[in-house]
């Protein structure tokens, strides 16, 4: 059995402070995302051991990849941790805390070889060595930020490593551990985000589609508990008239590509979040149907303190029979249950609160 092997622990920081003052459901889930997105990035052949809250232990036995390897594998989990980071930050629908301070968000990863070896319990398999207790303790160091790659000694050839980018400045320092003083080298990773391009389209072509169906009402309250009220898939069947249920189909972080079922008295439809415009005064939003192409246009818009109005539109396709057809069939029902359904919101948003913005 192999007894030595690279470890490598990519590590989130902020976690902690992370979880501890924001909501746990939107914390679960942003980081779920985060986990996901670096196990998606390995390209060097990894194995997963564990999970560890805010890091993934990853192994692999045999001789040590090449140094430029390794910064390849960094560059890549780092840069899709920061681009998932910000996509999110630019797209999101929400204003808790959670969301709020994600974008805060650091990552450091730690690359050591060592000896170890596998031990199975029941199903699992978990790694145990010395040089386990080694790369785990390493996570604490005296190094001020957090946005760097440590390497130990085993892992560089020379005297110390040589840049491999323009921008790059490696330091060394030492830690003392249960096994005696490790030497490590790290250099800085947060000029790779100044690299980082991201597009975020968040508009919806209406010129090829007409207004059916245009209510309005003002609500005695302030326009993110307003927009969390009709912008959350979870509140949904709270408040519109006809939907009896609203089904997950991806994580359900409220932000521009969220998609749901929703279950409705008369049927099924899937939606999604097809757009997101916001400023302190004003927030619009859409939503589209993916089979029917039709799209509902929400307009928030803040009225005086703790008054805003609300604005819902339905668009259809153009099309002489299909508007024909809606207008003799579908509006005045759809009318009046959007009236329904924004009389139901006065009640509903008495019942939100939301961590962000109290106090």
């Amino acid at each position: 059995m192999e007894s030595k092997g690279l470890l490598f622990i990519p590590d989130i920081s902020g976690f902690t402070r992370f979880v501890n003052q924001t909501e746990i459901e939107h914390t679960r889930l942003i980081i779920q995302e985060l986990l996901e997105s670096i196990i998606n990035s390995n390209q060097i052949g990894l194995e997963v051991s564990e999970i560890e809250g805010d890091a993934i232990l990853f192994y692999k036995f045999g001789e040590p990849p090449a140094l430029e390897e390794l910064y390849q594998q960094v560059e890549k989990m780092f840069c899709e941790f920061h681009t998932r980071l910000i996509a999110y930050d630019r797209r999101r629908f929400c204003y808790c805390a959670a969301c709020n301070s994600a974008i805060d968000l650091t990552l450091k990863v730690i690359t050591h070889y060592g000896e170890f070896t596998e031990y199975h319990v029941g199903n699992f398999d978990k790694l145990i060595g010395k040089d386990i207790i080694i790369a785990h303790q390493l996570l604490k160091n005296d190094i001020e930020q957090h946005e760097y790659w440590l390497v130990t000694k085993d892992l560089v050839p020379g005297s110390e490593p040589s840049d491999m980018k323009q921008w790059m400045k490696w330091s060394s320092s030492a830690k003392q551990t249960d096994s005696g003083e490790v030497t490590f080298h790290y250099t800085q990773l947060s000029a790779l985000k100044e690299q980082l391009g991201i597009s975020v389209e968040s508009n919806v072509d209406l010129s090829g589609m007409v207004k059916m169906v245009s209510l309005s009402k003002e609500y005695e309250v302030d326009i993110i508990t307003l927009f969390h009220t009709t912008g959350d898939f979870n509140y949904r069947s709270r408040w519109h008239e006809g939907v009896k249920a609203v089904e997950e189909i991806e994580h359900l972080l409220p932000r521009v590509g969220m998609r749901c079922r929703c279950i409705r008295e008369d049927g099924e439809a899937v939606i999604y979040a097809s757009s997101y415009a916001y400023n302190p005064h004003k927030i619009e939003f859409t939503e589209t149907e993916e089979k029917s192409k039709n799209v509902v246009h929400y307009l928030l818009e803040k009225t005086g303190p703790n008054k805003t109005r609300l604005t819902i539109d339905l668009y259809i396709q153009k099309n002489f029979t299909g508007e024909l057809k809606y207008k003799l069939l579908k509006r005045n029902r759809t009318e009046a249950e959007l009236r329904r359904s924004m009389e139901n919101i006065a009640t509903l948003v008495k019942e939100i609160n939301l961590p962000a913005l109290a106090g």
